[in-house]
């Protein structure tokens, strides 16, 4: 019977953002795997604390919300591994396997010019230069060397998907504030 580690229950904050999983124990000294859901995992190294919550399949160790004080994060080969306060053997951070991480979007480090998190995407409305709503968006896809907005919409009743290139040669502007993108985009591409 793994033991689990002690870890301090929380609140998950009003603005946390699912940004991984812990994917395996890594190492003999509590290491352990991390499979971030971004190609960018800034968010990851930056912040210290991560709230974890237990995997929706498979079994639970622990339920609710837990405080993880976060040691050191880094990236190792093809992967990102991390240490943490409490977390001491190889069985403790096998305890953590499956386990969903999550940060405050506040500790997010700033994104520069012309950059965005997808979590801050996903949900904008997308309209084209003339102002047809083409959709909103639902989720973001890297495609090796780029990102494609994947776009959901209502059409004769039915709900459709539309893809756009997240590229400048296609989105003018982004309004965060306004929630919204402008694409040079036509309905029927």
């Amino acid at each position: 019977m793994a033991h689990f580690p002690a870890l301090d229950p929380a609140e998950l904050p009003a603005d946390a953002v699912e940004i991984g999983r812990i994917a395996d124990a890594w190492g003999v000294k509590g290491w352990f795997k991390v499979l971030a859901h971004s190609a960018s995992p800034e968010a990851l190294f930056s912040s210290k604390r991560w709230f974890l919550q237990p995997s929706e399949k498979g079994a639970k160790t622990f339920s609710g919300t837990v405080l993880l004080q976060v040691r050191q994060a880094r990236e190792h080969s093809d992967s990102i591994v991390a240490s943490a306060d409490g977390v001491d053997d190889r069985d403790a951070a096998e305890a953590l396997r499956g386990a969903r991480i999550f940060v405050p979007r506040s500790s997010f480090p700033t994104a520069g010019e012309g950059e965005y998190y997808w979590v801050d995407l996903i949900g904008l409305d997308v309209v084209n230069r003339e102002g047809v709503a083409l959709g909103r968006v639902r989720d973001l896809l890297a495609t090796g060397p780029q990102t494609v907005l994947v776009l959901v919409y209502e059409e004769e009743g039915k709900e459709r998907e539309r893809m756009i290139p997240f590229v400048s040669a296609f989105v003018d502007q982004v309004q965060l504030p306004e929630r919204r993108i402008t694409v040079d985009w036509q309905p029927d591409y």
